[in-house]
Parts: C-alpha cells; sequence; structure tokens
C-alpha cells in the first residue's frame, strides 16, 4: 500500500457499471461518493483530481459511472434526476456490504448535473451527512431541496454568473446547513489557474468537518 492508500477496479450491480474505489492508507475516517455529470465518466480528471485529494486527507471515495454507454446516449437519462439519484443511493447501498468497516461516515460530491442527483439522493436517504457540489445544477433537484438534511456546499465559479444565480436561488429553498461558496475568477469548469485547487481545499474542509466524528 502506497503512502496515500490504494484503488480498487469494482463493478456495480445490476448493470456492472466501472468503478474506482479509493482507500486511504489508514482507516478512513469516511467516505464520498461521486456523481458526474452530463458529458462525463467516473474517469473524469477533475473528480479524480478531487478524490485523490480526498484520500490524501483520509477519506476513502468511490468514482463511478450512474448510467451504461447505452443509458448515456440518451439525453433524457442524463438529465433523468431521479434515475441518477437512484443510482447513486443503491452504490450506497452495495457499499454496506462490500466495503470493510463499514458503517462509516458518508457523504456525496457532485459536478453539473450530478449535484441535483446527490441532493436528491440526501434527501431520500438520511445516513448522507455531507454534500459538495461543483459548478453543480441544484435547481434541478426540484422539490427535494427542502428535504435535505446532510450539510451542503455549493461551490461555484465567480465568472459562471447564470449558474451562480441558480445556486443562491436554490440555497433560498433549503433549511439544513448550507453554503454558497464563490471562487473568484473561475467559470464553469474551474479551469483556470489555481481554482480547482481552491474546489479541492473547500471540499476537503467541508468534508472533514461534516464527516469526523466530533475531537477527531
Amino acid at each position: 500500500m502506497s503512502e496515500f492508500g490504494r484503488t480498487l477496479q469494482v463493478r456495480l450491480p445490476p448493470f456492472e457499471r466501472e468503478g474506482a474505489l479509493g482507500l486511504p492508507a489508514g482507516t478512513p475516517r469516511g467516505i464520498v461518493l461521486f456523481a458526474h455529470g452530463s458529458g462525463s465518466s467516473h474517469g473524469s480528471p477533475r473528480n479524480m483530481f478531487v478524490a485523490e485529494a480526498l484520500r490524501k486527507a483520509g477519506l476513502a471515495f468511490l468514482l463511478f459511472d450512474l448510467l451504461t454507454d447505452e443509458e448515456a446516449e440518451d439525453r433524457a437519462n442524463v438529465f433523468d434526476i431521479s434515475l441518477l439519484a437512484s443510482r447513486l443511493n443503491k452504490a450506497a447501498t452495495w457499499l454496506e456490504t462490500n466495503l470493510p468497516g463499514w458503517p462509516m461516515p458518508l457523504g456525496y460530491f457532485g459536478a453539473s448535473t450530478g449535484a441535483a442527483a446527490a441532493l436528491v439522493g440526501a434527501a431520500a436517504r438520511r445516513d448522507v451527512l455531507a454534500v459538495v457540489s461543483r459548478g453543480g445544477r441544484p435547481d434541478l433537484a426540484g422539490d427535494a431541496l427542502g428535504s435535505v438534511k446532510a450539510a451542503t456546499l455549493l461551490i461555484v465559479g465567480g465568472d459562471d454568473a447564470d449558474v451562480l444565480a441558480l445556486n443562491r436561488t436554490a440555497s433560498r429553498q433549503m433549511r439544513c446547513e448550507r453554503r454558497v461558496a464563490v471562487v473568484p475568477g473561475a467559470t464553469h469548469l474551474f479551469e483556470e489557474p489555481g481554482t480547482l485547487e481552491q474546489v479541492v481545499e473547500l471540499a476537503r474542509d467541508w468534508f472533514l468537518q461534516h464527516l469526523s466524528p466530533p475531537g477527531a
């Protein structure tokens, strides 16, 4: 095992969707499931960058594809938030019998449409303690926003004006602990130098605060 742990390639039933289960070197302080957005996959370099930073901080992660290749070809599926949320929650259920050390604190990280799936999933599964959205579309979660209990961090680029407005409106509809964090000078994909690093810091600190036991 390396200094930061190891990554296992996994297949999640029932459609044998591919995924990567990352484990830190020591006992995980929690696990974060990733829900990527439209046009992306579990191999997204941006999500992998965030996931590796979380592992270095002592958190496990699960990156996987919410849809099969055939399903992803239908754009209606890409925006079927209920379907995506159910797949995310089924992956969490899979962990209950396949992850050594379960139960452990559970968090969701969503990007773009995956953020809405993470919020809808968290509203239905009350053991999700924290949600982080990167450039997400929480507005697509609809009425589920008011039912989310997990502490939620909405990270948005300062130059992503339309999405920032949607996030602020969604935040006002939520009743849980939440925060809108604006990364100055960043656009939707956080491609500007140093902006993705700021996402990492915000997400890492949020998950460590809300997934770690008191006094950890």
